[in-house]
């Protein structure tokens, strides 16, 4: 699957522009990326333990960095290519060991948080952070049981696991 698909879902042209205007709008409202924490820490046992030294500050300015560079990389443009990359290999198992399962639930929280904060936010603009977070969640699945070093050299875009291939992973 190229990163023109994510998950059997085609990521139509509009899907970035929904995306980037609703990002814009929920990082302008400073209780996304807190509502965004709160609801995802408490989602599990297994997260709240993932997070239980965290410096929100710095992870909340990392979460705001990535989610510009998962479209900067669907784009095709190196520095988000490089940024998914070094992102696969901190979260792979050889590292913080941030599993598949919970991906799923991390993109939910994210969809909630961005419902409750854009006030805009509706079935279409859902559909466009879906297909959008779908291409670098299955990205950093793909990655997570593979030896994830970050590499040096520039790549033209990257390709995400074929439907049905097993590849699982979470942030």
């Amino acid at each position: 699957m190229t990163t023109s698909q994510a998950s059997g879902n085609e990521l139509h042209e509009r899907d970035s522009e929904l995306f980037n205007d609703s990002l814009e709008r929920c990082t302008n409202d400073r209780r996304f990326l807190d509502r965004f924490y709160e609801l995802f820490v408490t989602s599990s046992a297994e997260v709240a333990a993932k997070f239980a030294n965290t410096d929100f500050r710095v992870q909340k300015a990392a979460l705001k960095i990535s989610l510009y560079m998962i479209m900067s990389s669907i784009e095709g443009k190196l520095e988000g290519n490089v940024h998914l990359e070094r992102i696969a290999a901190r979260h792979s198992r050889n590292a913080l060991d941030i599993g598949p399962r919970l991906y799923d639930q991390w993109l939910e929280c994210l969809i909630q948080a961005a419902r409750e904060c854009d006030p805009l936010f509706g079935d279409e603009t859902e559909q466009a952070w879906r297909r959008v977070m779908r291409v670098g969640i299955e990205f950093l699945k793909s990655r997570y049981l593979r030896d994830c070093s970050p590499r040096s050299s520039g790549r033209e875009g990257f390709s995400s696991p074929a439907p049905g291939s097993g590849a699982m992973e979470s942030t």
